[in-house]
């Protein structure tokens, strides 16, 4: 079976940044699944693994613009510190953020006197990814799997 919408695949990875420093690794872990099509995992890497096939290993080169997207010097604000709540703010804290464009997550990066700067920026956004990638399995998604919008069993979302 051929990786194509709606099918869940099965893979194990190696996320590099361009410098070749390990990102995130499925290495000594249980493979990533996801639903083919479902825009479960970022651009440039669906797209490269359409039309592959189980126990193909394959290099993968994604530009920033098809993985996090591009560094966004809007995304970082000055925030007044009471909009914390009394919270003891702190560089590197995370929040959530109510936007125009509904939640984000924003990250502190700097506390001076009563205004904290805080960046909605994913953390890779501005930089290509490099993955070395095994498919494992390719197959059939279920009527439920793609009702509920993700992958059941190994890999994949356990219901209790």
């Amino acid at each position: 079976m051929l990786v194509a919408r709606d099918t869940v695949v099965t893979i194990h990875y190696t996320l590099k940044n361009d410098a070749g420093e390990v990102l995130d690794s499925s290495a000594g872990g249980d493979p990533l699944a996801y639903i083919h099509g479902g825009g479960n995992i970022i651009a440039g890497l669906e797209e490269a693994l359409e039309g592959k096939s189980a126990g193909e290993k394959l290099a993968v080169a994604v530009p920033a613009a098809k993985a996090y997207g591009e560094h966004d010097p809007s995304l970082i604000q000055q925030v007044p510190r009471r909009a914390f709540q009394g919270t003891d703010v702190r560089a590197g804290m995370r929040f959530t953020a109510q936007t125009e464009h509904g939640p984000r997550q924003v990250v502190v990066t700097r506390v001076i006197g009563d205004m904290v700067t805080v960046d909605g920026n994913h953390p890779l956004a501005g930089q290509s990814l490099n993955f070395d990638v095994e498919i494992a399995e390719v197959r059939a998604a279920s009527a439920e799997e793609l009702a509920h919008g993700h992958v059941h069993g190994p890999g994949g979302h356990h219901h209790d």
